[in-house]
């Protein structure tokens, strides 16, 4: 067998690896919508009417995102349908009464998050948090959000090559919620304004 040969034969078989890999990573990421939509409705509803609060009101909504949850907060500033009176958050200072704010964060116990949610706490500003659910002895985004909304990604979805997990998919969670808020803030704002 030429060296030729085996090169696409091996590119084959990788190729077809890839495409299993594909296939699971696109289901498993399908049961993570499926388990938002059904376990956090309630979460979602509530988290929209506190934003549409300040979207009826005198004030913004605030949005900070964390490591690749900065990706949200772009698409929620930037994108081709940016949320209606969103602004990021860069000092707490600015916020009014009339203001919300939506933090976004890999995990629930991640320190940063949760020392911006108690500062918040203290000015009496309600906030929605959304980060994938962890075990803390502390106090964590879960206790001190007004609303929080899970994102059900907690490791990654498929299995690695190397017996890992890969696949971590928070960033595709945090944009199904985010869309979700969005559109039942639309809905709401749409019955405020007729």
């Amino acid at each position: 067998m030429t060296i030729y040969r085996v090169m696409v034969l091996h590119l084959f078989t990788h190729w077809r690896e890839w495409q299993n890999m594909l296939k699971m990573f696109s289901t498993q990421c399908a049961g993570i919508f499926q388990k938002i939509q059904q376990s956090e409705e309630y979460a979602l509803e509530d988290g929209a009417r506190l934003l549409a609060q300040a979207a009826v009101g005198e004030g913004n909504i605030y949005i900070k995102g964390w490591k690749e949850m900065q990706a949200v907060e772009v698409l929620a500033l930037e994108g081709p349908e940016p949320l209606r009176c969103a602004k990021k958050l860069e000092k707490l200072e600015e916020l009014i009464d009339a203001d919300r704010v939506l933090l976004l964060t890999r995990f629930s116990n991640d320190k940063e998050a949760a020392e911006m949610a108690k500062q918040l706490n203290d000015s009496g500003i309600p906030f929605i948090a959304v980060a994938g659910k962890t075990e803390t002895d502390g106090e964590d985004l879960e206790s001190l959000s007004d609303v929080f909304i899970q994102t059900h990604v907690a490791r990654g979805l498929i299995p690695g090559e190397n017996g890992g997990r890969v696949g971590f998919a928070d960033t595709m969670a945090a944009t199904f919620i985010y869309y979700g808020l969005q559109f039942a803030i639309d809905e709401m704002m749409a019955d405020y304004e007729d």
